[in-house]
């Protein structure tokens, strides 16, 4: 003999779909840039100082700098043709410090030239012992290598996903312009790509430090 059991689902709470996970973007890391088209006006007068320069003592410092030239001490913003750009790295600076919490924060300028020619570039490094490093490009003809900022989380370079999805390894390339500055975290490891014009790349170079 079979019987027929029949089930009341009265009372029971309808079947529901779980509420979708929330995401959280971590350990983000702020740059900041500035399109500074009011120094446009000193450009001729920064290159041609550049130019001096390098006449000057033409052997480059070297440091990351390939296929090029670079400045050997860490004053050229102390030049008082480059008053208007020490102004305004300071002053950018201290904004991002304020971000940072630091407002009240005293902090010193070392600054120099980073010069590339045809095939020049910066191999990958961080700037050790600063609060903030930066730089200004002065001059940037088309074929300028793009900054490439190195994502910062060592985990990372072991997983399995690469490229621009969440939780992947990435590089981040920062195309320049002439006019255009720009302050990172000086831990942050970045890199210049080749240089790929017969017209010089021009860029100051700086570090807020204590």
């Amino acid at each position: 003999m079979s019987y027929t059991v029949k089930l009341s689902l009265s009372g029971l709470a309808p079947a529901q779909a779980p509420a979708p996970a929330r995401s959280h973007d971590l350990f983000a890391t702020r740059i900041w840039q500035s399109q500074l088209e009011t120094l446009s006006v000193h450009h001729a007068a920064w290159e041609a100082r550049v130019n001096a320069l390098r006449a000057l003592n033409p052997e480059p410092a070297g440091r990351t700098v390939r296929n090029g030239w670079n400045s050997d001490d860490f004053t050229l913003l102390d030049d008082p043709v480059f008053a208007a750009l020490n102004g305004e790295v300071r002053a950018q600076t201290r904004s991002a410090l304020a971000q940072m919490g630091q407002a009240d924060l005293n902090f010193a300028v070392q600054s120099w030239i980073n010069l590339h020619e045809r095939g020049g570039f910066n191999f990958a490094h961080m700037h050790d012992g600063c609060y903030l490093s930066g730089c200004y490009y002065l001059k940037v003809p088309e074929g300028s290598g793009s900054l490439v900022f190195r994502d910062p989380r060592p985990g990372t370079m072991h997983g399995l996903f690469k490229g621009g999805g969440v939780n992947a390894y990435k590089d981040v390339k920062l195309k320049p312009y002439a006019g255009l500055l720009v302050l990172f975290p000086s831990w942050l490891e970045h890199f210049v790509e080749p240089h790929d014009s017969d017209e010089s790349r021009i860029v100051i170079a700086f570090n807020a430090l204590p």
